[in-house]
């Protein structure tokens, strides 16, 4: 199937915090591999607050390339953040993105777009062959992938690859935030998307310092909770927090007709009965998960109501002022 007849603009996206040593080979492998899709394409660079060189060198490439465009955060405020700039500033039918340290390999774009062009909505790359440190990055990677797969029931083996393809109307109302980037083929799948994996080249990081550790993987474990409980019960709260609340006052009604029963055919006190209490504190309990379930129902529509709201601030827009329609922007002879 002839991928490129399907789709007509692609953008690539790139999160850049202090990453002033790999910005120009990678510049080179992005730009070569758009040429040879021969699509109409843009790069979205987000400067996430560096503090080197990046910034100047992103200037640089905007200047000699009409398909650059960059944002400037006022500060750090993270890689999802920075993703979710980019995917509201996209306008290509296909967004890929992109790290900026070249372990990603740009050369695996075409591959992605044609298993794309197969009836996928997104295809995710899978580091197969992982150049990282294993203790410290690869195990934490593949049980934390596990436990998503299991929990979420998107079966795929590398939720930590950024280097993915995504049809842009499958995600024009996704708003990331927290570490979520890493579950977007999660969001993806929900909102009825077909979901791919292939496998994709990794390479050994050549230049500065990586700025994952083994904390972020706890953090990765609390948002999975959270998209966990969003996925299955983003328009319903109260029917998650309704079932403890249930099952709380199932317990406390049991409680208190067994202590009904002891007092009338066996005599013995209520006051003397500690099953009694349980019975009153399961009461109490089902009572307050039930309210939670309210405050959640009214927290939803607060948050329905708030979207579009980003979690960053944005300093300055680089070379957006290019027509809306006309994506495809070739090369400066300068």
């Amino acid at each position: 199937m002839d991928y490129q007849a399907e789709m007509t603009s692609l953008s690539i996206i790139v999160p850049v915090f202090n990453e002033e040593e790999s910005l120009p080979p990678l510049f080179d492998a992005v730009t070569a591999a758009l040429d040879e899709l021969d699509l109409s394409s843009e790069m979205v660079f987000v400067d996430d607050g560096s503090t080197d060189r990046s910034l100047e060198i992103l200037r640089h490439f905007a200047a000699s390339d009409e398909r650059v465009h960059i944002i400037v955060f006022r500060r750090n405020f993270g890689q999802t953040a920075a993703l979710d700039a980019g995917f509201r500033h996209a306008r290509g039918d296909v967004i890929v993105p992109l790290d900026a340290d070249l372990q990603n390999d740009p050369a695996d774009i075409p591959d992605l777009l044609a298993k794309l062009a197969e009836g996928y909505d997104v295809v995710s790359g899978w580091r197969k062959d992982r150049k990282d440190p294993f203790l410290s990055r690869v195990l934490p990677s593949v049980i934390a992938s596990r436990l998503i797969s299991w929990i979420t029931g998107v079966r795929l083996h590398d939720f930590g690859c950024t280097l993915t393809a995504y049809r842009r109307d499958i995600m024009q109302d996704v708003h990331l935030f927290g570490e979520m980037h890493r579950f977007l083929p999660v969001w993806a799948h929900w909102a009825g998307a077909r979901v791919a994996e292939i496998e994709v080249r990794h390479h050994p990081r050549r230049h500065g310092d990586s700025k994952y550790g083994l904390w972020r993987t706890f953090r990765v474990l609390v948002d999975l909770i959270t998209v966990h409980f969003l996925v299955s019960y983003i328009s319903k709260p109260a029917y998650f927090f309704g079932k403890f609340g249930l099952a709380s006052f199932l317990v406390s009604f049991s409680a208190i007709a067994w202590t009904a029963y002891q007092m009338l055919f066996l005599g013995i006190k209520v006051h003397r009965n500690p099953i009694f209490l349980i019975g009153i504190f399961f009461a109490i309990v089902g009572v307050q998960v039930v309210f939670f379930g309210l405050l959640a129902e009214l927290n939803v529509r607060t948050h329905f109501a708030a979207q579009g709201r980003p979690a960053y601030f944005v300093r300055e827009r680089i070379n957006f002022d290019l027509p809306a329609g006309d994506v495809r922007q070739k090369r400066n002879s300068s």
